[in-house]
């Protein structure tokens, strides 16, 4: 005989749940490396924001929702003169960091672009700092900012270490919600309770479907979603702290929790023991290891399973550049991850559709030896047929050893091997690259080249004197952990 009621006994909050909010409350971060490559990030990052100011498409999307709306000790959208409350400014610094796709990754079950926290962190930060000086207080320093990153990086990236969100549906934007939530809360003052109320606020939200990442519906979406989650993590963690009741069974109730509304098919494919199934599974505790780990893009605005192709297709720009019309084939090995998410062909209607597309970012940089955002738009990709004339031309084959290695926690490689075929039955030699230059493998060559990156996407935005303020101020690392919030935030106001 069935029960015709439910058992009314509150519970305790979610044992992941619980995790999260006291490594977030508690973690002292002292990993040096950690803390450097938070700084380098946070460069990184910003730098990406400024470029996408170039693109009306993102632009249009700027500002406060009423205009002319004046907020008392607004946070700062970095290249603007916009001074927003901390939720709309969230939504608009998130939206131009991930807007072209140049900010770091992290990839394993889930992927993800846990500097898109930022967004968060940086108009909370800057909200509260302002509002602290106002009431004669000390404002919040980079130091705080830079601390916020490695714990939302830990929490979002460790979260994606073994479950994959993406096979149920749903965007990994929903990490960004969780780990913004976080880190926006504690720097608010949250206490255990107002943090789990948060947490569990973040979970039971609405979550994105990755709908606007694939073939045939990939578009923009996609270059505000992360910008949509962090600003509603700060809504979130503000309802918290105003006492809002938490969730507390919102991963595991049956029937109605996460587990069971949205991720069970996860755990099924994962094959997990019967008493595992429909929870998440923590490899490791939360430390830093994110963050140490994390992946630039430092060569190509391009989505990060493409980058060592795109890497391989400019060393053999110079062998194919002129027997374009003599190509019979190119031959692209990857592994599976890169198949699911970005092997399509067809049409491509829209630059985040190419921006998603192996062939098309490997085309790109095989003829022209280079690829940019601008090879994105539609003005260019229209201007060029031969690139769809060659995407036609490619095939993808799996090599198991590289899916295999993706997935190793001592490698995480993202290799691709790219090789062209002539019609006269000539060849060219198989160039793999199985580490991309953001990796943590090829630091020491690729910090210097980050730098140049940061520097190139400040000139589009100030003038050089601004930029070697900017630039003094961010690569001594005492001296820039040692800045406050609002003095930094006022270099990147127009």
């Amino acid at each position: 005989m069935s029960a015709t009621f439910d058992l009314n006994e509150r519970p305790d909050y979610d044992d992941v749940l619980q995790k999260i909010a006291d490594y977030a409350l508690n973690y002292q971060v002292d990993s040096l490396e950690a803390l450097d490559t938070a700084r380098n990030c946070l460069m990184d990052t910003l730098g990406c924001g400024l470029l996408a100011l170039r693109f009306p498409e993102c632009t249009k999307h700027l500002g406060p929702i009423v205009e002319g709306t004046v907020v008392p000790h607004g946070a700062r959208v970095p290249g603007t003169s916009f001074r927003l409350d901390p939720v709309k400014a969230a939504w608009d610094i998130g939206c131009i960091i991930r807007w072209l796709d140049y900010n770091d990754t992290w990839l394993a079950a889930e992927w993800g672009h846990p500097s898109d926290n930022l967004g968060g962190i940086l108009a909370v930060a800057d909200h509260l700092s302002q509002k602290r000086q106002a009431e004669g207080q000390a404002p919040l320093t980079i130091r705080d900012v830079l601390e916020c990153m490695v714990i939302a990086h830990e929490i979002q990236g460790v979260l994606a270490l073994e479950n994959s969100f993406n096979r149920v549906g749903l965007d990994h934007v929903v990490l960004v919600k969780v780990a913004s939530t976080a880190v926006t809360a504690k720097l608010m003052g949250a206490n255990r309770e107002q943090m789990l109320s948060a947490l569990s606020h973040a979970w039971v939200d609405g979550q994105a479907l990755r709908t606007y990442r694939h073939a045939p519906n990939a578009g923009s979406r996609k270059s505000w979603a992360a910008g949509d989650a962090t600003s509603r993590a700060v809504r979130l963690a503000d309802i918290a702290m105003r006492g809002e009741m938490g969730i507390p069974g919102v991963l595991t109730a049956p029937q109605w929790g996460f587990y069971d509304v949205l991720f069970s098919k996860t755990n099924k494919d994962q094959k997990l023991k019967p008493e595992d199934q429909r929870r998440f599974s923590l490899p490791q505790d939360f430390g830093s290891y994110v963050m140490e780990n994390i992946l630039f893009k430092i060569s190509f605005p391009a989505e990060f399973h493409a980058q060592t192709a795109a890497e391989a297709a400019v060393t053999l720009h110079p062998q194919v550049k002129d027997r374009l019309d003599e190509i019979d084939r190119v031959v692209i090995t990857t592994h599976e991850s890169a198949i699911r998410i970005i092997s399509k062909v067809g049409k491509l209607a829209n630059a985040a559709d190419r921006d998603h597309c192996l062939q098309y970012m490997t085309a790109v940089p095989l003829i022209f030896g280079a690829l940019t955002a601008d090879h994105y738009e539609d003005s260019f990709h229209q201007a060029h047929p031969e690139i769809d004339t060659l995407r036609d031309r490619m095939e993808i084959v799996e090599d198991p050893r590289y899916t295999r290695e993706y997935l190793e926690p001592d490698k995480r490689s993202i290799a691709n091997a790219v090789q062209v075929f002539f019609s006269d039955g000539s060849k060219t030699e198989n160039v793999a690259v199985e580490y991309p230059i953001g990796h943590r493998r090829r630091r020491k060559e690729g910090i210097p080249l980050l730098e140049e990156k940061f520097r190139a996407n400040l000139e589009t935005r100030f003038p050089k004197a601004r930029c070697d303020a900017i630039l003094d101020r961010c690569v001594d690392q005492k001296a820039f952990e040692r800045t406050s919030v609002p003095e930094f935030m006022a270099l990147f106001m127009i």
